[in-house]
Parts: C-alpha cells; sequence; structure tokens
C-alpha cells in the first residue's frame, strides 16, 4: 500500500474528533440533534483550518444509514463512500475552476432530480468567492429557496467578496485559527501514535511556522520526518525551516536587561555566524518585548506560542516597564532605519546600542520587579535618602565672609542659591538700597532640575502662583494660611514688590491658568517657541531671567520720612548667611509657608508641590505623596527636596511615602490654586464695579470674558 500523508490519513471523520473549532462543531452538533437544519451553510476561514472536513462530516451526518445523527456510525456503505469520497449525491465542485455561468447553470439543473443514494443531496462547492458575478445572480433564487432534499456547503477564505445577497442567504460559521499550543499538542499525540521520536521544542518551531494552520503543520511535520530520518529533531527542524534559534532571542533580552553591551555585541555575531535575516531578528525582538510588557502586567495573559512562557516570566522582573516600552519603540524605529543603513549587521548593532543609551540612567532599576506590575505599584515601597552626611547633623555650611570684605558682584556671576522670595515685605529704604546689588543676583542660576530643552513641565503654569505674594485685601482665612513668618536667618536675594493692584495679579493667574490649559491641549511647547511669561525660572534661559521691577515708594508717605533718621548709618547689602540647623518640629504648616522659598524646579518642584508632611521626630521627615504622582517618584528627586530643605535649615533625612492625601489636608499646589482662585474671583469683581466696564454692558450688551483679563503691566514686564 502507497504512503498517505499525515494531513489525509489524520483527517476527522467526526465532530468530536475536530481539533480546535468546537464553537463550530457545537452549533452542528445541537442542530443535528434537534433536527433544526438550514438548507445553506457558509464556513469561512485561513487555509487548512478544516472548512472542508467539516462539509464533509456534516454532510456523512445528513446521509448516515443509521439516520440524521451527530454521531455517524462510519461503517455504513455511505460513510465509508463519503470517507473515500466516492458518494454520488455529494457533488464537491470546485468554483475557482469553474467560474462561468453556464457551468453553474449546468449544476443548477440536476437540483429537481432526487437523490440517488443518500437521504439529501449535497452540493459542496468549495472557494465560492472564485464564483464571477453572472454565476452568483445565478444561484441566488436556488440558494434561497431550493428543493427540501437539497442542502448547500459552502467554504471560502475570503467571505468578504461574496455579495451581501449571498452572505444572507447562508448561515455563516467563521473558523479560528490554530494557536501553536494547539498545533503541538495534536502533532505530539499523532506522532506518539505514529511511533515518530520527537522533540518538544522542534514541535514549537512547527507550530509556529505553521501560522494557524493543521494542515500546514502536519505537511511540516512530514517534511520534518523525511528530513530528519524518521525522527523530528529541534536542530533539524530549525535547519529545514531556516528560523533563527529562540533561545538567540533570549540571550539578546537578557543581555539587554544586565545593560551589559559586550554581551549584546557578542550574541550578534554569534547570530552573524549563522547568515540570518537581521531584519527578522529585530522583528522577533519586538515580538519579545511585547510579551515582555504583556507578562509585566498580566502574567495570566502571556501566551505560550513559543513553549518559554516559564522562562519569560522571571525575565520580565529583570525589566522596568519603561526599559521594555523603550525599547520596544526603538525596536520599530530600528527596523525602519534599515533600509538606510550601510548594512543590516550595523544597523542591528546600532538599534540594540541605541536601547542601552537611550535607557533612563539617572534612575535606578529595582532588582526584580514584582509583577504584575500595576498590583505592586500601589504597594510600591518607600524611597528615602539622608540629607546630610550623618542623620541629625546639619550640612556644613561655607565661612560667608564679612560685607566689608566682599567684592562687588560680577556682571556674569551667579548666586549659590536659586532666589528666594520672602512672605513678608523687607523695609523700602533696605529694598531700595539692595535693589543694585540684587539686580544681577536675581539672574540665579537654573533650579536644581532644570527642564528638558524643548518641553515645558505639565505643572509649570499652576505652580507659578505658589511663588505669588498673597493680597492685601485677601480674606483673613486666606491670607493668614499662605503669609507665615519667615525662618529666621533666611537669605534674602530678592525684592519682591508690594501687591497694590489686585486686578493686575488676578489677570495675571488668569492667563497662567490659559497657558496651562493650551499646554495641556497641544502638548510638549518648545521652550525658544514659547512666550517669557509662559516659563517658570527653571525654564528660562540665565541671561534672559532679569531682576524684578523696583518697588514704587509708598504714595502716602512724606519726603522726609527716611531723612529723619539721617543720623543712623545707611543699610549694606549683606551676603547671606548660612542656614541655621532646626531644632524644632517641622510641621505642614511650616512646609506650606516655606515651599516658595526651597527654590525647587521641574519635576522636582512638581513632585515636592504633591507632597504634605506626615511626621518630623527631628532625625527622618516623613512626606506623604499623592498616588497619582507616584510615577515620578525617584531617589534623584528625593534628593533634591533634602538638599533643599538642609539650605533652609532642616537638616532631615527625607522619606517619601505614596499613601493617598487625607481629607482637609492641602498640598502647597492645592494651596496655590486655592489662592489663585480667589486673587482671579476679587480681580474680575473689580472689573465688574468698574464704570467703563458697567456702561459697556449697558449701551453695548458687552460680557466681560473672566478667563481673558490680562494684566498689561505685569505681562509687559514678563516679556
Amino acid at each position: 500500500m502507497s504512503y498517505q500523508v499525515l494531513a489525509r490519513k489524520w483527517r476527522p471523520r467526526t465532530f468530536h474528533e475536530l481539533v480546535g473549532q468546537e464553537h463550530v462543531s457545537r452549533a452542528l452538533v445541537n442542530a443535528l440533534d434537534q433536527g433544526r437544519l438550514h438548507h445553506a451553510y457558509l464556513f469561512t476561514g485561513t487555509r487548512g483550518v478544516g472548512k472542508t472536513t467539516l462539509a464533509r462530516i456534516l454532510a456523512k451526518c445528513l446521509n448516515c444509514r443509521q439516520g440524521v445523527t451527530s454521531v455517524p456510525c462510519g461503517e455504513c456503505e455511505t460513510c465509508r463512500e463519503i470517507d473515500e469520497g466516492r458518494f454520488v449525491d455529494l457533488i464537491e465542485v470546485d468554483a475557482a475552476s469553474r467560474t462561468k455561468v453556464e457551468d453553474t447553470r449546468e449544476l443548477l439543473d440536476n437540483v429537481q432530480y432526487a437523490p440517488t443514494q443518500g437521504r439529501y443531496k449535497v452540493y459542496l462547492i468549495d472557494e465560492v468567492h472564485m464564483l464571477s458575478t453572472h454565476s452568483f445572480n445565478a444561484l441566488l433564487k436556488t440558494l434561497e429557496e431550493p428543493p427540501p432534499h437539497v442542502k448547500f456547503l459552502l467554504a471560502t477564505t475570503d467571505p468578504q467578496k461574496l455579495p451581501v445577497t449571498v452572505l444572507s442567504r447562508c448561515l455563516q460559521f467563521t473558523l479560528k485559527n490554530m494557536p501553536p499550543e494547539r498545533v503541538v499538542g495534536h502533532l505530539s499525540h499523532i506522532l506518539q501514535a505514529e511511533s515518530v521520536a520527537y522533540d518538544e521544542q522542534a514541535l514549537w518551531l512547527l507550530g509556529k511556522a505553521a501560522d494557524g494552520s493543521m494542515r500546514d503543520a502536519m505537511s511540516l511535520t512530514d517534511q520534518a520526518i523525511a528530513f530528519g530520518q524518521g525522527e523530528v529533531r529541534h536542530a533539524d527542524v530549525a535547519a529545514m525551516l531556516g528560523t533563527l534559534d529562540h533561545r538567540h532571542l533570549l540571550a539578546l533580552a537578557e543581555a539587554l536587561a544586565e545593560v551589559d553591551a559586550a554581551r549584546v555585541l557578542q550574541e550578534v555575531a554569534s547570530l552573524a555566524e549563522q547568515g540570518p535575516d537581521f531584519g527578522g531578528i529585530l522583528d522577533d525582538l519586538a515580538g519579545v518585548f511585547h510579551r515582555l510588557a504583556i507578562a509585566q502586567m498580566v502574567p495570566d495573559a502571556l501566551d505560550n506560542g513559543h513553549g518559554d512562557r516559564d522562562t519569560l516570566l522571571p525575565l520580565a522582573a529583570r525589566f522596568t516597564a519603561e526599559d521594555v516600552q523603550l525599547y520596544y519603540q526603538i525596536a520599530l524605529q530600528g527596523r525602519g532605519d534599515m533600509e538606510s543603513a550601510p548594512d543590516p549587521r550595523t544597523a542591528l548593532e546600532m538599534t540594540l546600542l541605541r536601547m542601552l543609551a537611550f535607557r533612563p540612567q539617572g534612575v535606578p532599576k529595582p532588582p526584580q520587579t514584582p509583577l504584575p506590575i500595576r498590583g505592586a505599584a500601589e504597594g510600591q515601597a518607600t524611597a528615602s535618602t539622608p540629607a546630610a552626611d550623618a542623620p541629625g547633623q546639619p550640612a556644613a555650611a561655607p565661612s560667608q565672609p564679612s560685607p566689608a570684605d566682599t567684592p562687588p558682584p560680577a556682571a556674569d556671576a551667579a548666586p549659590a542659591h536659586p532666589p528666594s522670595r520672602p512672605d513678608t515685605q523687607a523695609p523700602v529704604a533696605e529694598e531700595e538700597h539692595g535693589a543694585a546689588a540684587g539686580a544681577d543676583a536675581s539672574s540665579a542660576s537654573l533650579a536644581d532640575e532644570p527642564a528638558a530643552p524643548g518641553t515645558l513641565e505639565p505643572e509649570s503654569f499652576a505652580t507659578q502662583a505658589f511663588d505669588n505674594e498673597p493680597l492685601e485685601s485677601a480674606p483673613p482665612d486666606i491670607e493668614s494660611a499662605a503669609a507665615a513668618p519667615p525662618e529666621p536667618a533666611a537669605p534674602v536675594t530678592e525684592a519682591v514688590p508690594p501687591v497694590a493692584d489686585a486686578q493686575a495679579i488676578a489677570a495675571e493667574d488668569a492667563l497662567e491658568d490659559e497657558a496651562q490649559r493650551q499646554a495641556d491641549a497641544d502638548g510638549a511647547v518648545d521652550v525658544d517657541d514659547a512666550p517669557p511669561w509662559a516659563l517658570d525660572d527653571a525654564q528660562m534661559p540665565a541671561d534672559e531671567i532679569s531682576a524684578p521691577p523696583e518697588p514704587p515708594s509708598a504714595p502716602d508717605a512724606p519726603a522726609t520720612e527716611v531723612a529723619e533718621d539721617a543720623d543712623a548709618p545707611a543699610p549694606t547689602a549683606q551676603a547671606p548667611a548660612a542656614a541655621t540647623p532646626d531644632t524644632g518640629a517641622f510641621d505642614h504648616a511650616r512646609w506650606l509657608a516655606s515651599f516658595a522659598s526651597l527654590g525647587l524646579g521641574g519635576l522636582t518642584r512638581n513632585l515636592a508641590a504633591h507632597c504634605v508632611v506626615e511626621e518630623d521626630d527631628g532625625d527622618t521627615l516623613t512626606l506623604r505623596l499623592d498616588p497619582s504622582q507616584s510615577a515620578m517618584l525617584a531617589d534623584v528627586h528625593v534628593e533634591r527636596m533634602a538638599k533643599a530643605l538642609a539650605e533652609q535649615g532642616v537638616a532631615r533625612r527625607l522619606n517619601v511615602t505614596v499613601a493617598a492625601i487625607p481629607e482637609g489636608w492641602e498640598t502647597p499646589r492645592a494651596q496655590g490654586e486655592r489662592l489663585a482662585q480667589a486673587r482671579h474671583a476679587q480681580a474680575v469683581e473689580a472689573l465688574r464695579r468698574d464704570p467703563h466696564i458697567q456702561m459697556l454692558e449697558q449701551d453695548f450688551g458687552a460680557q466681560l470674558l473672566e478667563r481673558s483679563v490680562t494684566p498689561s503691566d505685569e505681562a509687559a514686564a514678563r516679556r
């Protein structure tokens, strides 16, 4: 007897032998058992998933000598003839070779005649989408109302090409692709029955190469048996398919996890010895990162398409989620750059080195990331760092020269610390005297963390309100919450003009709110294109940060008021004194009062603005961070906050925990927003009381747009 290929030898004979199409077999079995049979069925799906096999099983169930049943006997003459393909009442038509309308009409001429042997005359039309438009039109009437002894079974791989008039006359069943797990399981059963030795990893290669088709998988298995001299081995199958060993990709991913550039290049050199498709390697590596991301977020959803699920789960814990997403994007970008690269190997190596070069260097990654990441983020451990060399010891401050020995500041000199803004006004005479010396000092260096070039921090506009003085006419509760006495001996490097016009400040805050909304809508804003008033001190170029305008003298003060103390020595510019160590408890009220003078910028300022003081035991200061900002928490930001507090005299070990802010507690950001809203409301109310505005409203029906209020004088000063 001649050899019969596995795809034909192991073709299912009943619904119960069918593999992987339970949703279709269940519907057909129930219809047969209940006698609810349709006259036309349409089976769709990719090649080799069982469309023709299902049609033949259904024809066997309809014509079995035991009666219409979902379990044909397989022993009667009708069942044997259908299995052998010679049953006279099963008319199989290849629509790809009989596309003309004359062929369809000839076929339909015999529909009216009763079946010769069976109970039903079954027309099986394969690749039905190949029929011409006229053939479909000729088939429509018969397909809608065939004789009771006729059943139509249609099969196609491209249902989109079928007319909707045909689709509406059929019961459509879509067959699924075979996942590699199902293919490997079925091949294992077949090879054990055939007494063929095999490697499980070889079957995974075959299941992946089959691409969802069980028939292709069995054909490849036949080829692998012949290639391996009666055995299916991993090395033989890899050589036959010409595919890359998946273990090389995992080794490459491990080298990236270890941030080992030498090992990465070594793995590429090992791959180059096999003469692979370097573009395919990058595609497969991107697929590995995709599966790593799934393993990090939803480990249970990770497929076992390569039989490496147990290997990927511990590997995913060695990456951070940010690194996986970054590497995936770089792999996609590198794939597109391969066409313009000198050679494919160079493109692959540069892409891998780019992954390591662009990986965030300032944020240390944990040695083991708990999976899933979403569940672990809620219980994230706190980050802590010392604020000084020893707990409880203040940072050593350099000795300050006396005022007499202090040379005048150079034109381009930058102060040692960012400018602070005191909460109370200095005397007018002292401000006027220190204006000249403070002009250069006010062009302070950038904050501890300058914003990246070309971007604006999302919180930069809203947090500007933290630096503003409270209104003199503000309500008592607002004024008392915002204005707190400054730290003793805190350096004063910049004078703040008194707030005399509520309208101007409220309009400025409204302008900043508008800029914030525009930044949120448009995304990142280029610093070069942004107007100067839209940038905070951390983002302004150092040469564009100028001193604030000189405060105007009080109009009601007599001219001789300053001259009364003519004999008193004139005030001189004092050098900033070293911060005095703070021995008292640092509570939340002091945190709100001193936040503006910390001199933080960028992400660090935004992170601190969402914190409240939870506890201070004199050695460790514990801050509680809003969970919505936990993604930005890193040791580098905690160190900067601790350094800023130490410069203000609060030398503590800083500990930042992620937890919900208790109700009634106010973060610096919330305080700034509340004060800004209050100032804006007062400015709007002042404008509404303006007689000119009232006249415009009464005479012309004008309306005051509250969001468009802009202080002309302060906006010009900022520009």
